[in-house]
């Protein structure tokens, strides 16, 4: 692994992907900040890293797109070089029942959020090979364990990611290459700080640990999986979700 070191974030403009692009930012790594439309916050989330003396660069590109994601990997090899870290945040949901789901939600969730992992992980694996380094970190999501009424799309979507990163972390892991997952629980954003109150506090009884987790909670695992520490660890789930899933 060279000293410049690399990585880039899919759907780093805010949530988790923010969060984690700040925390390996603050681990000297220069950040490649992807988003698909939000412009403004992934300059915004540049802006915050170069303030605090890092480097970062935002990347327009459909990650859910095999041809943008070559395009946008092109762009980041000529600006930066090539990432040795790869986090694979980017997602969406359409949540429905089963029996009204239209097909368009289900195969829009498939592509955003298991197909986008496929495409980039492709494409970074290229250059890691080369170099006989690299860490590759997928979000997942703890119903992909348990399920969820409603996200019948999502849960098989994270599903497919776990199985993804199980199956890819067997193919390189004599290469030098790291691949993880990341399943986090109940945690904080916009959309749940909205939920009425009734509703977050049946959420709450399920936590052991009696809070929402944060998206800093989430990029302190991303940060240390990305790590030479972390070496010896691939193929793994950490579920980061105050003891929801516990067995």
């Amino acid at each position: 692994m060279t000293d410049r070191k690399i990585a880039l974030v899919t759907g780093a403009g805010r949530g988790i992907g923010r969060a984690v692009a700040l925390g390996l930012a603050e681990r000297s790594f220069v950040l490649a900040v992807n988003y698909s439309k939000s412009e403004k916050a992934a300059h915004e989330v540049c802006a915050i890293i170069r303030e605090r003396g890092g480097e970062a660069l935002p990347f327009q590109g459909d990650v859910s797109k095999g041809e943008e994601v070559k395009k946008l990997f092109a762009a980041v090899q000529e600006e930066l070089g090539s990432p040795s870290v790869l986090v694979n945040n980017a997602g969406i949901t359409r949540d429905g029942l089963i029996l009204r789901m239209k097909d368009e939600d289900w195969h829009s969730v498939l592509e955003a959020n298991l197909s986008s992992v496929y495409y980039c992980t492709r494409e970074a694996l290229r250059s890691m090979v080369r170099a006989k380094w690299g860490r590759i970190i997928n979000l997942a999501s703890v119903v992909a364990i348990i399920g969820n009424p409603g996200q019948a799309n999502y849960c098989a979507s994270k599903a497919g990611v776990i199985g993804l990163t199980k199956s890819v972390a067997r193919e390189y892991a004599a290469r030098g290459i790291t691949v993880n997952a990341i399943a986090p629980g109940f945690i904080s954003s916009d959309m749940t700080d909205s939920l009425p109150a009734e509703a977050r506090e049946a959420l709450m009884r399920q936590i052991p640990a009696g809070r929402a987790g944060t998206p800093e909670d989430v990029a302190h695992v991303a940060g240390f999986l990305a790590s030479p520490e972390a070496s010896y660890i691939t193929g793994q789930v950490i579920a980061v979700d105050g003891g929801m899933t516990m067995c």
